[in-house]
């Protein structure tokens, strides 16, 4: 209950003293000044380029889960270990394959 009253407090005295912003529909309206546009605002964003990041982020964040292995190399039994890093790299290879038949790893279209 406290904290729900603190909480509310906090709220209260943040939309009091925040800095009011008046929505003039002329400020909210982009900056022209009087010539007409040579092209769209809007800069061209290649799909294909997000698809290769997002598959790098993945097998990034997979080789992170890889160090861990390193590190308990010492302190767990040899045929565990080796049957946990087998079935890791199989689910990367299997993933990797995927991605490979489904044409997200070629540049050409």
């Amino acid at each position: 209950m406290l904290i729900m009253l603190i909480t509310s407090i906090m709220m209260m005295m943040a939309s009091i003293l925040s800095k009011k912003s008046f929505n003039d529909r002329e400020k909210l309206s982009p900056f022209e000044c009087g010539f007409d546009p040579k092209s769209s605002p809007r800069m061209p964003f290649s799909l294909h380029f997000f698809l290769i990041a997002v598959i790098f982020l993945i097998f990034d964040i997979e080789i992170s889960l890889l160090i861990p292995l390193v590190v308990i190399f010492k302190n767990s039994q040899l045929n565990m270990l080796m049957l946990i890093g087998f079935f890791f790299f199989l689910i990367l290879l299997i993933g990797l394959y995927f991605e490979w038949n489904q044409g997200a790893l070629n540049w050409l279209f």
